[in-house]
């Protein structure tokens, strides 16, 4: 069946108002061919459709390059929704909550660590675990975890895990305003209490990278980037915890009654008005899960610099940590004029154009570091954010590869496959946890 979208060029491809009744702007999606192509047979495309027909939506319900299924939201979603006449989704934001990607980068190069990968590797295991239900050397107490959910990665830093230029390059200076841990379930609050400083299983990693081609090379150096050194890409999010206020958020907007309760054409899509009672509740609880991932990559990266220093390597600086799987309220010119607007990226991150006042001052000039992790064996991509972007998507991109095989399919390829012996015991043999050198 050829799908319902209209090519405006090479790499936009419009859903228009007219495929659903319901839909209050059109959907915009961003790929080559290819990966258009693969959302054939893919519900993602019907889940635009639908983030299109929720209340104060503004522009378009817009969908990055690597977008596909996900809960209520596809995955690789961008929408932005008015302060006083929209809503909040939990769909919107995913589950991990801030699960975001962090690059620190080096004066070390290749030749430097070629003999040293094994000891670096089994270094890097013990001193971040990882894995399903995997819990980390501090237990914090009800008073900690409540500074952690209210200062985030400053809370790591006034510990001593890092040093405060590394909150110059972290998103919102390393944390969220506005949060509330006493939003929290109890349950929330037990799953997160001991596992800060772990990166958990799935497809979050530690990648000890080499830097191999630059494209700007004003640009990289100026960013430390060298042809040739090593760098490492982290991906983690708010573990437990987030998952949690997720799935109690779900529960309690599906049972929302009377003013607030939204009529959505998925019960995924379970939402509230932003400025109602249970909008600001999740907004407040969604930043303190953002709090806990953010100091949670900064205690991992703190970690990782240490073991680089135990091994007799230079320090690693941090260039830059960005989170996907959030809803800011943030200013944007839309539809003509300077509005307040809460935009979801659900597998999707932010990127500034140069000259944002959100940027600090020494990268303002050149506009945001946008990290683009690859697949398995992959390049990965350090880009910057610019102004058209900024335009077009509230400055949003793509948080990884562009997805050429759904899940399953993926999993069905990979079935069997051996994987090095240090990958063993720390998850399954189609998903690899950990370190990947």
């Amino acid at each position: 069946m050829a799908l319902p979208l209209e090519r405006i060029d090479g790499l936009r491809w419009l859903l228009p108002r007219r495929y659903r009744a319901a839909m209050l702007v059109p959907g915009m999606i961003y790929g080559d061919e290819a990966l258009v192509g693969a959302l054939e047979g893919d519900l993602a495309l019907e889940q635009i459709a639908n983030v299109a027909s929720l209340p104060g939506i503004v522009g378009y319900s817009l969908a990055m390059p690597d977008v596909h299924q996900g809960y209520g939201f596809p995955i690789g979603a961008v929408a932005a929704f008015d302060e006083d006449e929209g809503i909040i989704s939990p769909g919107g934001v995913g589950y991990d909550i801030s699960c975001g990607v962090r690059l620190m980068v080096s004066s070390v190069t290749v030749e430097e660590v070629t003999g040293r990968l094994e000891a670096l590797a089994q270094s890097l295991f013990s001193a971040v675990p990882s894995g399903v239900g995997s819990r980390g050397a501090l237990s914090l107490s009800a008073k900690d975890l409540q500074k952690v959910l209210a200062h985030g990665a400053r809370w790591a830093v006034e510990k001593g895990f890092g040093d405060g230029h590394d909150l110059t390059r972290i998103e919102e200076g390393g944390f969220l305003d506005g949060a509330d841990g006493s939003a929290l379930s109890q349950r929330a609050l037990d799953r997160g209490r001991d596992q800060l400083g772990t990166l958990g299983s799935g497809n979050h990693f530690i990648e000890v990278q080499a830097v191999e081609a630059l494209f700007d090379t004003p640009r990289a150096w100026a960013w430390g980037l060298r042809e040739g050194a090593v760098v490492v890409l982290i991906h983690c999010g708010s573990r437990g915890l987030g998952h949690q206020v997720c799935d109690d958020a779900l529960k309690a907007m599906n049972r929302i009654k009377g003013p607030s309760a939204v009529p959505v054409p998925d019960r995924q899509l379970c939402c509230a008005p932003l400025r109602s009672e249970e909008g600001r509740r999740y907004l407040a609880a969604m930043r303190a899960a953002a709090n806990f991932a953010l100091a949670n990559r900064q205690v991992i990266g703190w970690k990782v610099r240490e073991v680089f220093r135990s091994l007799g390597l230079s320090d690693l600086r941090l260039l830059y940590d960005v989170s996907h799987n959030t809803a800011h309220v943030e200013t944007h010119v839309a539809e003509g004029k300077r509005r307040r607007l809460c935009v979801h990226r659900k597998g999707a991150t932010r990127a500034l154009p140069p000259g944002h006042a959100a940027l600090p001052a020494e990268l303002r000039p050149l506009g945001q570091p946008v990290l683009v992790p690859g697949s398995m064996g992959t390049a990965s991509y350090v880009l910057a954010g610019t102004e058209r972007g900024a335009e077009e998507t509230f400055a949003s991109t793509c948080h990884g590869a562009g997805r050429r095989l759904s899940r399953q399919a993926a999993k069905a390829a990979t079935a069997g496959r051996t994987w090095p012996a240090a990958w063993h015991d720390r998850g399954s043999s189609s998903s690899p946890n950990g370190p990947r050198l």
